[in-house]
This record gives C-alpha cells, sequence and structure tokens, in this order.
C-alpha cells in the first residue's frame, strides 16, 4: 500500500471514512480508529461499542453508507476478529466476512464501565 493507493487509503480513513462515522453520532459507539503499520503494507480497524446491539447498528449505517463500496476499492478484507459476547444476529452478520470470535472472560474497560 506504499504506492498512490496507499497516501489515498490514508486520506480517505482521516478526511472521510473517521469524519462521516463520528458525525453519524451513533449512540453506543465508544471508538472507530484506524492503525496502519509502519510500512504502510497493512490497515487495522478498531471499532468498539457498548453492546451487540451498537455494533448492529454501527453494521447497519456502514452497508447503507458509501463508505461501504469505497473501503473495498482501497483495502481488502483479510481478517475480522470480534470480541465481546456477540448476539447470534451478530455472529451471522460479521460470519458472512468469515469472523471469529471470543466471548468477554474478564476485566474491563473503564470507558464503559465508568466514561470519563
Amino acid at each position: 500500500m506504499q504506492s498512490k493507493r496507499y497516501r489515498g487509503f490514508k486520506t480517505w480513513a482521516r478526511d472521510r471514512a473517521a469524519r462521516y462515522v463520528y458525525e453519524l453520532k451513533e449512540e453506543n459507539s465508544i471508538s472507530y480508529e484506524w492503525h496502519i503499520s509502519e510500512d504502510g503494507s497493512e490497515a487495522t480497524l478498531i471499532e468498539a461499542f457498548k453492546d451487540s446491539d451498537a455494533m448492529m447498528v454501527r453494521l447497519g449505517n456502514h452497508a447503507a453508507s458509501p463508505l461501504a463500496s469505497e473501503v473495498l476499492e482501497l483495502i481488502d478484507i483479510t481478517d475480522v476478529l470480534c470480541l465481546g459476547n456477540a448476539k447470534p444476529n451478530a455472529v451471522e452478520a460479521l460470519s458472512a466476512w468469515g469472523a471469529r470470535f471470543r466471548s468477554h472472560h474478564s476485566g474491563y474497560n473503564r470507558e464503559i464501565v465508568a466514561p470519563r
């Protein structure tokens, strides 16, 4: 991704995708963050939600947005990992992308338990 495609992706992720998702003001969305490897060959999107229902709202909004097709022009989705207690509808939706799932075992997230 170091080419023009890489630079285009960085601009798109920052100026288009992150801004678009932020402006949706999804009530139970906690974070939407893109991380890029040092060599620019890989990008990771980390999204956090209060619960499985909030993730389904985000997924529905994504499917209805222009971002759904734009992102696929810029990157290849190679892995989806869902952390937390996903409800059956979320498991079904993410399984279409070959998602792997990990149920919550222990610990906490201060942003969920007691937001600042």
